[in-house]
């Protein structure tokens, strides 16, 4: 019997299979066992077709290949490779697979194909450290690349494949990885990664000098931030300006994004640029939740979930949003099986102040009774809007209005104030520290616990909304090049809450 090493994707992180092999006395068969999906048992056809065309001879006997362990469920195309390797090599003493995972897609004429799981899978096999030589085909190599710690071995075709288990010189196959090319900063002996790329600019966003900065702070410290105003005043223009200026990224960062998009069933982009997720405000719970399928939140961890129209989500979709803000978790369960996900995202969300919008508008009149402004707003219950860290109210623009900041100088303020986090040692941005961060990082003096006593009796502030005060201020502070948090930093943080 011989076995090669495989993995498979069971939710988001991999686990690792070996595919064993048995040729025995009987009627001949090709028989593949270990709970294989379609997609598996599809291969036997794609694998006979590949080593028929290119010459070889199935052996007259009765093959099973079974994929261990049998408990999990297995899928995809990518064991194709690992079978017919098996079966091609079965009388071969000089094959020896125990080093090697390998992953790949057959075409009928034996040519290796990518399939969308093999990064994610390595990926997370290489976080688990069970995967040290890997082998694939040249479009898997240019996506695992990007990978730390691993080597990575070529192929084009099954015979390269054979040739490649049967020779002793392997060195020729070896991937020679790219350099990255996205600017980059070391801090503390860790790099991270960003682009200046600003396809759309603050200095199209004319007047709202006030929002630009919560929107800096918003991006600076990794703080969810609501805009309401009037329809027309730029809610959604600054929301997606955003996405440009936000904090530079680790690797890790970066695949781990491009790791969510591959099992979205989209390219992976290495760019280190925050994803940006923006669901409509129709679609279902389990689109945004997560069900059989990975959700928005899910999909947004590391980058921006954007809710336009904020009150028209449905209230459950808004209240399973509340764990996820708050302990950077959401816990999925389904029939048998629990999911864990990460939900690091930046949540920016944008709302009219009325049911038709021109309660703030200076040329419109509201045609809405109090009444409805009031049902309207209590779309939104108090604990969801408790764990907003930055409450703004746009107003309409005025002609006169002008540009006073651009994006490029919006990102190197942001890039400043990252850098500052980091070299005090925090391992996540402001926005998201921990009870011990918070004790740690955003110390106050005398006058500014004076000040946050005053705010806590006079808004009636809870222990929430006090840890979002501080964390805040940290980050004003950090834009401004403080090491401390000063009167004026705290002040201008009580500001951005909602009363």
């Amino acid at each position: 019997m011989k076995t090669i090493k495989s993995a498979t994707i069971n939710d988001i992180e991999a686990k690792e299979v070996i595919v064993e092999s048995t040729f025995t006395k009987g009627l001949p068969s090709f028989t593949i066992v270990g709970l294989a999906s379609n997609n598996i048992q599809e291969s036997k056809d794609r694998v006979k077709s590949a080593l028929l065309t290119n010459e070889f001879k199935f052996p007259p006997k009765k093959i099973t290949i079974n994929l261990s362990p049998s408990e999990i469920k297995k899928s995809g195309t990518h064991f194709d490779l690992s079978i017919a390797l098996l079966i091609s090599l079965y009388e071969e003493k000089r094959a020896k697979f125990d080093d090697f995972h390998t992953f790949g897609e057959l075409s009928l004429s034996g040519e290796i194909k990518d399939s969308s799981q093999i990064f994610p899978i390595i990926l997370s096999l290489a976080k688990q450290s069970l995967i040290k030589n890997v082998l694939v085909c040249t479009d898997s190599a240019k996506k695992i690349s990007k990978i730390p710690n691993i080597n990575i071995y070529c192929v084009k075709n099954l015979i390269e494949a054979i040739e490649f288990f049967t020779t002793k010189d392997i060195s020729r196959f070896l991937y020679k990885k790219e350099e990255t090319n996205s600017e980059k900063i070391n801090i503390n002996g860790k790099e991270f990664y960003f682009i200046k790329e600003y396809l759309q600019d603050f200095k199209d966003v004319k007047g709202k000098e006030n929002a630009k900065k919560a929107a800096i702070i918003s991006a600076a410290g990794n703080h969810n931030i609501l805009l309401e105003g009037s329809p027309g005043c730029g809610k959604s223009m600054l929301a997606k300006r955003l996405q440009h200026i936000m904090s530079p990224m680790s690797l890790d960062e970066i695949l781990e994004v491009a790791k969510l998009q591959a099992l979205d069933l989209k390219e992976p982009d290495f760019k280190p640029k925050r994803v940006w997720r923006s669901p409509h405000c129709t679609s279902s719970r389990a689109s945004i939740v997560g069900g059989t399928n990975l959700g928005e939140i899910a999909l947004a961890n590391n980058g921006i979930l954007f809710f336009d129209e904020l009150p028209h989500f449905s209230s459950t979709i808004l209240e399973a949003l509340r764990e996820p803000l708050e302990d950077y978790k959401l816990l999925v369960s389904r029939a048998n099986t629990k999911v864990l996900y990460d939900t690091k995202f930046l949540f920016i969300s944008a709302m009219n102040p009325c049911p038709c919008g021109n309660l703030l508008s200076k040329n419109n009149s509201c045609r809405c009774n109090e009444l409805e402004i009031k049902r309207y707003k209590n779309r939104l219950s108090e604990p969801f809007l408790d764990r907003i860290d930055l409450y703004i109210i746009m107003n309409e623009t005025d002609a006169n209005d002008k540009t006073t900041v651009t994006s490029e100088e919006a990102h190197e303020k942001v890039i400043a104030a990252f850098k500052m986090q980091i070299l005090r040692g925090q391992k996540e941005l402001n926005g998201k520290l921990s009870d011990e961060g918070i004790l740690k990082y955003c110390q106050l003096n005398e006058e500014c616990k004076d000040i946050l006593d005053k705010a806590t009796k006079n808004f009636n502030l809870s222990f929430r909304s006090i840890n979002k005060v501080l964390k805040v201020a940290r980050t004003i502070a950090d834009l401004e090049n403080s090491s401390l948090i000063s009167k004026t930093h705290l002040m201008e943080s009580l500001s951005y809450r909602r009363r």
